[in-house]
């Protein structure tokens, strides 16, 4: 009888824990619904991008003079050719008004004076003149009030670059806005005839959401952008090429569209579907909407094209309709992310000078 007392409560755990699993799968009130997935990833995205935008960082982050940029600098028709390592370029640069304007675009070094010795590269300077990158080569007498409240501070840095078509380059740092951390910014690039293009570039702002680009060239092409709140991405656009002799053209083209827990997926030739949690959701149908009718691989939600979801009621709710607060800013990142200007501008052009002997 004792025996059979012990065992009893083991016997109505075992029970209870069978009825609610079997609640659970039978119960659709259990688990939440594909509109209510789509809305609530959606509300999750734009709370993301409306904390992103609202930063300092995203003003400094976004900034772009395409007139200046550092690939510009090569002034001759003479072989142009670099290898810089952090080694050769490190310091405290300071920015110091200096009374004048460059003309000519070259010797931004003469800005800023290197006030000590440091492991890293770091460059202070006033956040207006990172705001608006124009004012950095002018002098105004206000300059002088100015304080340096902006500061990258480079970890890592490596420059080698030998033509257009095969060069390798790496950009660590760390961003601050009035001696206060203002995110992390990291850019991986590499160009090889025989290896073929690889890159990634990262933007991690405060509270942890980061902003992602990648691209990858061979068999299988990827390009993804992505924002991310620590390891949850909350948005990503995959695009992938995959080489394959049977592809119509000898490639399959797959676009991957992610909000939260919802993931579209099309393939070549194929109706696109969507999952939630990795669940196929069969009776949903999606159509994905381009402003013109080619197979442009590069089409996005930043760029030409629009998905819209019919759910199982027979509702339909476009991703436009849902994010459209937030789509141009998630261009901005996107387009922010391939040229990361700020960097480019400063650090880079800094580099050169020093790498040159430019004063």
């Amino acid at each position: 009888m004792k025996s059979i007392f012990l065992k009893l409560p083991g016997f109505v755990f075992l029970s209870l824990l069978i009825w609610s699993c079997s609640k659970s799968v039978n119960d659709p009130t259990s688990q939440a619904t594909l509109k209510q997935a789509v809305v609530q990833s959606s509300q999750n995205l734009n709370a993301a991008v409306d904390n992103i935008v609202s930063s300092q960082a995203f003003q400094v982050f976004t900034s772009d003079e395409s007139t200046m940029k550092s690939g510009t600098i090569a002034a001759s028709s003479a072989p142009y050719k670099v290898y810089i390592l952090l080694d050769s370029i490190k310091g405290v640069y300071d920015y110091k008004p200096v009374i004048g304007k460059d003309h000519m675009g070259f010797s931004l070094i003469k800005y800023f004076t290197k006030s000590a010795n440091s492991s890293k590269m770091i460059v202070n300077m006033p956040l207006s003149k990172v705001k608006n990158p124009h004012s950095l080569r002018e002098y105004n007498a206000s300059d002088t009030t100015l304080a340096n409240n902006f500061s990258i501070s480079v970890s890592d840095y490596h420059n080698n670059y030998n033509s257009y078509h095969d060069f390798d380059y790496q950009l660590v740092s760390q961003i601050s806005i009035d001696s206060k951390k203002a995110g992390d910014l990291s850019i991986l690039s590499n160009v090889n005839p025989t290896l073929g293009t690889h890159y990634s570039s990262q933007y991690v702002f405060n509270d942890s959401y980061t902003a992602k680009y990648q691209y990858a060239s061979g068999d299988t092409i990827v390009s993804s952008f992505s924002i991310l709140k620590g390891n949850n991405v909350l948005y990503e656009e995959k695009l992938l090429s995959i080489k394959k002799d049977t592809a119509q053209f000898g490639r399959e083209h797959q676009y991957i569209l992610t909000i939260g827990n919802v993931k579209i997926v099309r393939k070549s030739a194929s109706a696109a579907e969507v999952y939630v949690d990795g669940v196929l959701q069969p009776k949903a149908v999606i159509t994905i909407i381009d402003a013109d009718n080619d197979e442009d691989s590069e089409h996005s939600i930043c760029k030409k094209r629009d998905v819209q979801i019919t759910f199982e009621d027979g509702t339909t709710a476009t991703i436009s309709s849902l994010i459209g607060k937030s789509i141009d800013n998630i261009t901005t990142l996107y387009t922010s992310l391939h040229q990361v200007y700020f960097a480019a501008y400063v650090v880079d052009w800094i580099a050169y000078d020093i790498y040159y002997k430019r004063n």
